[in-house]
């Protein structure tokens, strides 16, 4: 698609904090993979919650409870739409991709996994979903094995395939890498991992706020996700999984909310979602989410991915072309993020003199550090952009970059 069929200068509108100024320069944000700004209609939708229908859910009588529940659940459908769930109890509402993780991994570990078990993931990780299967592996004696990427960053297929074993418990892989930009064929590596029954968990924080995501035709067990970086509030995540297996795993955390009845002598446990839902939620963040998923979807998640590629090949020329600068993360098949560093010179150097200019990116080792291990750096600078960001951003990004190399 040509640029001109996404209205930018009308989703700019949208976003109030990309008028700002920083450091005397116009905001150019991209470090959209660590957290998105949000729009004007998640902001009003969390302001009318609070002005209008802020109470507790569930089990309150009067009308202003049943009006905050209808929301609350009304947002668990739109999560359930949007990535074609087969069902609203499929989807429990957690505080972020690292918990739902966690959830899985500590439950499924508790009932599942055994001595000499092994549990398999990739070289590209989040941290977030290496510590979980580590700790799971420390507690049961099972073994963390791990499929190797190439230089370009992709996934080894065959790699990973040979690891699939009679020992293979569960598979936990990322839809999107946070550091390389990298999609991976999460279709194909499910497929490949049902063949000999192994569920498998999909961390799919950097997926969803860049492309489609349909968990029924991907057959993904499990589906984690973040709202902050789907551009609602943070605090908020989701943990989708098939009801069959959210039914097979035992209880995570327990309290209000979560039950049937309750004597001292035992206590009868609810059904799906709640058996999972302890406690009061999040229930401001969960109809922020919902508002931010509403307004990507009024946008179109084709125009959007669309869009940022054509954003990502513009950026990729462009910073490639500055003498000094090496690329990391060269995909076939990639998202909008752009990882690079210059021999020499340290990334947090780079990060700070470009912040002096406006430019707002990441750098480290984004919580990937065996992935830095693997190519042999200490980290990166990243730029993750976002449908709201503009060619004209990405200019400003490559002056400033240029500067900042001839400072250092």
């Amino acid at each position: 698609m040509k640029t001109a069929e996404l209205n930018i200068e009308s989703v700019r509108k949208d976003f109030p904090i990309l008028r700002q100024l920083m450091n005397g320069r116009p905001l150019v944000y991209l470090d959209n993979g660590a957290t998105a700004q949000k729009p004007l209609q998640v902001l009003k939708a969390i302001e009318k919650f609070y002005k209008e229908q802020n109470a507790n859910i569930h089990r309150g009588v009067h009308l202003l409870s049943q009006e905050a529940t209808v929301a609350y659940e009304k947002a668990r459908e739109t999560v359930q739409k949007h990535i074609n769930a087969a069902h609203p109890h499929e989807i429990i509402f957690t505080s972020g991709t690292t918990e739902s993780v966690n959830l899985v991994a500590h439950t499924f570990a508790k009932k599942f996994l055994e001595k000499g078990d092994e549990i398999l993931i990739t070289e590209m990780e989040h941290h977030s979903n290496i510590l979980p299967w580590q700790v799971a592996c420390e507690e049961k004696g099972a073994v963390l094995k791990v499929a190797p990427v190439n230089d370009k960053g992709e996934l080894i297929i065959s790699e990973y395939e040979k690891l699939l074993t009679p020992k293979t418990k569960i598979v936990a892989i990322a839809h999107v890498s946070n550091t390389l930009g990298t999609i991976n064929p999460v279709q194909e590596m499910i497929q490949a991992a049902h063949e000999k029954g192994i569920p498998v968990l999909i961390d799919g924080a950097q997926a969803i706020p860049h492309m489609k995501v349909d968990v029924r035709w991907l057959d993904a067990d499990f589906y984690c996700f973040s709202g902050h970086k789907v551009f609602g509030p943070t605090g908020i995540g989701v943990l989708y999984g098939k009801e069959e297996w959210l039914n097979k795993l035992p209880n995570y955390k327990v309290g209000g909310g979560t039950i049937r009845t309750v004597t001292f002598k035992e206590t009868e446990y609810g059904g799906l979602p709640i058996r999972f839902e302890a406690g009061t939620p999040n229930i401001d963040g969960v109809i922020g989410m919902a508002a931010a998923l509403d307004y990507i979807n009024g946008i179109s998640m084709d125009a959007i991915h669309a869009y940022e590629h054509e954003l990502l090949v513009y950026a990729t020329e462009r910073i490639s072309g500055i003498k000094g600068v090496r690329i990391i993360g060269t995909a076939a098949e990639k998202a909008g993020v752009l990882s690079f560093v210059v021999e020499g010179m340290h990334p947090l150097d780079i990060g700070m003199l470009l912040d002096a200019q406006g430019v707002a990116v990441r750098t480290g080792h984004h919580c990937t550090q065996p992935l830095m291990e693997r190519f042999k750096i200490n980290g990166t600078v990243r730029a993750s952009l976002a449908f709201y960001n503009t060619k004209e951003e990405i200019d400003v990004f490559a002056v400033a970059l240029i500067k900042a190399l001839q400072r250092l």
